[in-house]
């Protein structure tokens, strides 16, 4: 077995250096993120006269009036002389209201974007704005310091699920159930850890009553009135406390996948008249990043295969048994509506879905 890094373990090396704004190799280009990039990176750059490129999802594209050539993102010439404060007003939209007019902005076409698109997919994993800057590397470039990535075999790594490790399992007594054991999981590709909540002992045999649970630092602990998690999480606790036995899984995916700092954003966006699916959109994201496969994973490695869950979510149901888990039935979670989330809550049954 080689000591080198395996493609995982270069990708999580990748977000690291992405997320303080250090340049990666990818194929045969350079990649920066437009978020954390630096004045001082941008100006060796410009010194080394070259041609920068920024990529950016087909939804933020779509808002800016950029045209997209390249199926699920577009590429965009910057211009010689344009300042980093013009690529990050293009990838962050806090501002778009106040300065709509960013372009005209020229749509590159043509060639392969194998690149940008893994570039940008990498960037939502390390939990930055999906929007980066490419060049191609040139004679004379220094590229040992940096991590390489392969494109395709990044793309083939991203595409399956993760595996993850059990670390520890203990017993731990809670409000509603003395009996209570929280499991520890470390994903391989150096991610945040997942936890499992077990109420009671559950049989293996039998369906369990199941939360899947994706976590809400401002629902969960701040006790949030923007969204309905924290009376979901204490709700479905409580129903399996009462029932004596249950697993609620907490999955550290933030925002729906986005992230705390750009869910926040998020929030600034609602706070202008956006609904949640429109400002994920112009953030550049899908309606939901969330990877339900972390699941269906963590529940195998339980023993549990037949399950009850507790959700208002149809498409969980479908993830799971797509996944291979038997969801014999969906239990409603109908908790915590209110005048601050009112129109959240219609958002998620209106585009999303859910059965409220």
């Amino acid at each position: 077995m080689s000591l080198l890094p395996t493609t995982i373990e270069l990708l999580a090396r990748a977000r690291a250096d992405l997320r303080m704004g250090v340049p990666i190799v990818m194929g045969n280009q350079l990649v920066l993120p437009v978020e954390t990039v630096s004045k001082e990176r941008i100006a060796t750059l410009r010194a080394a006269s070259r041609p920068l490129t920024l990529a950016m999802t087909a939804w933020r594209a779509q808002t800016l009036k950029a045209r997209i050539y390249d199926g699920d993102i577009a590429r965009i010439e910057v211009p010689e002389d344009a300042p980093l404060s013009w690529m990050q007003a293009l990838a962050d939209p806090a501002d778009d209201l106040s300065t709509p007019m960013k372009g005209p902005l020229k749509s590159l076409r043509g060639g392969t974007a194998e690149v940008e698109k893994t570039a940008i997919t990498i960037a939502k994993t390390a939990q930055l704005l999906p929007c980066v800057l490419s060049t191609p590397l040139w004679p004379g470039l220094d590229t040992r310091e940096f991590t390489k990535i392969n494109p395709r075999a990044a793309q083939n790594a991203l595409a399956t699920a993760g595996h993850l490790v059990p670390v520890v399992a203990a017993n731990l007594p809670i409000e509603v159930s003395e009996a209570g054991r929280l499991h520890v999981f470390r994903p391989e590709d150096g991610g945040e850890e997942h936890y499992a909540i077990e109420i009671g002992r559950p049989s293996r045999s039998e369906p369990v009553l199941t939360r899947l649970h994706s976590a809400c630092f401002t629902g969960d602990v701040l006790g949030s009135l923007k969204c309905d998690c924290g009376p979901q999480l204490r709700g479905a606790l409580a129903q399996m406390g009462a029932e004596g036995e249950g697993v609620l899984l907490y999955l550290n995916q933030e925002g729906r996948g986005i992230g705390l700092a750009n869910k926040m954003r998020a929030y600034f966006l609602q706070d202008q008249g956006f609904d949640t699916v429109e400002a994920n959109h112009r953030l550049g994201f899908e309606d939901d990043e969330r990877d339900f496969r972390i699941g269906a994973s963590l529940l195998k490695s339980m023993g549990f295969t037949k399950i009850r869950l507790l959700t208002n979510n149809p498409r969980k149901v479908n993830m799971l048994n797509e996944c291979g888990m038997q969801v014999v039935e969906r239990v409603p979670l109908k908790v915590g509506e209110g005048r601050f989330n009112k129109d959240y809550l219609a958002t998620k049954a209106e585009k999303s879905g859910h059965l409220l």
